[in-house]
């Protein structure tokens, strides 16, 4: 279907393309992946005829549909429903001429014009644009608003859906992942499984990759490679390829061992079992490609907090959103150093409104938060990557931070997030991605004792995320992540939090578990909506379903205490093995046993045997507190 014959491409003395030859076939899947500038959207402009090979051919057929997601939304006051139908043009100019032909009274067209929209589903397509909207996050009171009502991100999903509503042979999704949350981004990617056209798509999300691909493109120093299987499988295939020519991977190892000390320290506990699984596949996966993430032209590190107060901060019956709107009520937040919080939840159910008040730019509405003498936050958000003052070099924005901070010194910590000879050039000229490294860069650079990361990866390339990842899992704070890189949650966080229907709770699930509770929840969605729009619904079996879900949001309420209860009787145990583990080490030392240290092991004894007496006890609170759970959750 698609062909490059021996393409070359340069652009003033950069080389893109060098003599590139690949083929993509019908209905192929084919994810195009490689370093930030290698030249990926140049291959889009390539397929869609807005460049010409120096050199070489680019073979596609004149007939050929294609379908391209734009990086930039028109400023309209269209309706967003009528935008998104408006990606059919085939079935906007049969309305046009059915409409024309009504108003002439040419009758006899109107039945060839019909059926012609009959063939084209025109009759199913505002159905179908409602569909893809919703899929995407929208409300259905959006459908009619304004274009131009909508954030810029916003704006980006409705190019997204418009771009889905096209119909194509050819579909090129330039990272259609950067503005979406979790929840779109997973029925994005069932949309694009099911596709039965040609997919070419760019992104560094891998588990999107994994489950929308069978074919990788590879681009990089002007070659292109084509690997059959999705990203993981090509990332294995690669692996093989360089590890005949690198004999260590000490970063990696590092990790694997990392990963392993989780696996050890949790494998028996019930509560832990899913994270447990969920690290013994990243171990298997780090295994199989550490030769490629070595390669990693990224380097860096979270610096440590000087101090850091235990816990970081502390709140309980919490009610947290606005003054004219609650969002979340009953919140119980307390975080120690080394947590690793992945949030998850449906668009708009706080999770933002969370994050905001753990950086202390929001207060409760009700309770409040202590938080420790030593405990900094630093938080990346969108804005932040925009408010970088132009002008500036990335040197100087982190010399503003601290003055008193050599200049080599600061170079050598900023080549570590990729910027060499861009550390001295204005901002101004810079990506989105390298924009977000350079603010990862600045927070790096603070000491912060807990780290709020909402949504770091957009437009930051897979080594970076790899880079990101790897930095994250040595990182002596805490860290709270909304992201919807699911590689990234998986393999950085060890716990998670859910934020839906006003409250936060602990999910005990893994990620895909969370995939088929959206699911399921947005099937009894429609399901609902499905009742309501019947012609003659029946009132008792609403209220029914009402009081049912009345019931169970009770119960999730009745639980939330009781899993709180369980936690910390797990955090108290895990602080008494800690505690009991070092008096035995102590025991150990044949000095303890001397004449005049006898005071000092009479007070290890007894330290020892009351710990002991408390990790009975709390022990047969947990199995208590655990059955009850169980009892109360069982179907």
């Amino acid at each position: 279907m698609l062909t490059f014959a021996n393409v070359h491409l340069r652009r003033g003395d950069k080389t893109i393309l060098d003599g590139v030859s690949f083929t993509i076939h019908g209905r192929q899947h084919v994810g195009l992946v490689g370093p930030n500038g290698a030249g990926k959207s140049t291959l889009f402009e390539l397929i869609r005829g807005r460049l010409l090979p120096e050199d070489g051919d680019v073979q596609l057929a004149d007939s050929t549909r294609i379908a391209h997601l734009a990086q930039h939304t028109p400023d309209t006051d269209r309706g967003a429903l009528d935008f998104v139908l408006d990606g059919d043009r085939e079935l906007r100019r049969v309305e046009k001429e059915i409409a024309a032909a009504e108003r002439d009274g040419r009758h006899e067209a109107l039945g060839a014009l019909h059926a012609r929209l009959d063939a084209i589903d025109g009759y199913s397509a505002p159905a179908r644009a409602g569909a893809i909207l919703h899929g995407l996050g929208f409300a259905g009171s959006d459908q009619g608003r304004p274009v131009n009502d909508f954030s810029g991100g916003w704006r980006m999903r409705l190019a997204l859906a418009r771009t889905l509503m096209q119909p194509a042979d050819l579909l090129l999704l330039d990272e259609p992942t950067n503005h979406l949350d979790l929840d779109a981004t997973l029925w994005l990617e069932r949309w694009l499984a099911r596709l039965d056209t040609t997919l070419l798509l760019i992104s560094h999300d891998r588990d999107f990759l994994d489950r929308t691909v069978q074919y990788i493109a590879h681009i990089d120093r002007g070659a292109v490679s084509v690997w059959r299987g999705n990203y993981s499988s090509f990332e294995r295939q690669r692996a093989e390829a360089m590890a005949l020519q690198q004999a260590t991977f000490a970063k990696h190892q590092k990790r694997m061992h990392e990963i392993q000390r989780f696996v050890d320290r949790f494998r028996a506990k019930a509560s832990k079992a899913r994270q447990v699984q969920s690290r013994l596949k990243t171990l298997e996966q780090l295994a199989q490609t550490a030769a490629v993430r070595a390669s990693s032209p990224f380097r860096f590190l979270f610096r440590d907090p000087v101090k850091m107060s235990d816990p970081l901060l502390d709140g309980e019956h919490l009610c947290l959103g606005y003054p004219d709107h609650e969002v979340l009520t009953d919140v119980r937040l307390r975080l120690h150093p080394g947590a690793r919080i992945g949030l998850l939840g449906p668009n708009g159910a706080g999770k933002s409104t969370l994050i905001r008040t753990l950086a202390g730019s929001l207060e409760p509405l009700a309770g409040a938060i202590v938080r420790g003498h030593h405990a900094p936050v630093a938080w990346f958000a969108q804005h932040q990557v925009e408010q970088l003052t132009p002008g500036r070099t990335p040197l100087e924005h982190l010399q503003a931070l601290d003055a008193r901070t050599a200049e080599q010194d600061a170079r050598n910590f900023l080549g570590g997030f990729g910027f060499g000879h861009q550390a001295i050039e204005p901002v101004d000229t810079f990506s989105g991605g390298e924009r977000a490294r350079l603010v990862l860069a600045l927070l790096a650079w603070q000491r912060p004792a807990l780290l709020l990361l909402d949504e770091p990866t957009n437009h930051l390339d897979i080594e970076m995320r790899e880079a990101l990842a790897m930095a994250l899992s040595e990182f002596a704070g805490a860290v709270v992540l909304v992201s919807h890189d699911r590689h990234l949650l998986s393999e950085t966080m060890d716990a998670f939090w859910l934020v839906a229907e006003g409250r936060v709770e602990t999910w005990n699930g893994d990620l895909d578990d969370y995939a088929r509770w959206l699911l399921d929840r947005d099937r009894e969605q429609q399901a609902e909506e499905r009742l309501a729009e019947a012609p003659s619904p029946s009132a008792t079996t609403r209220a029914d379903r009402q009081a049912e879900r009345r019931a169970a949001a009770e119960r999730r309420r009745e639980l939330q205490p009781l899993k709180a209860k369980i936690q910390k009787l797990e955090h108290d145990l895990e602080q008494i093995e800690q505690r009991l583990a070092e008096l035995e080490r102590e025991l150990n030392e044949p000095t303890l046993y001397d004449d005049d240290a006898r005071d000092r092991l009479t007070a290890v004894l007894k330290e020892q045997g009351e710990l002991r007496q408390r990790a009975e006890a709390t022990e047969g609170e947990w199995l208590e507190a655990s059955e009850r759970y169980e009892a109360l959750t069982a179907p």
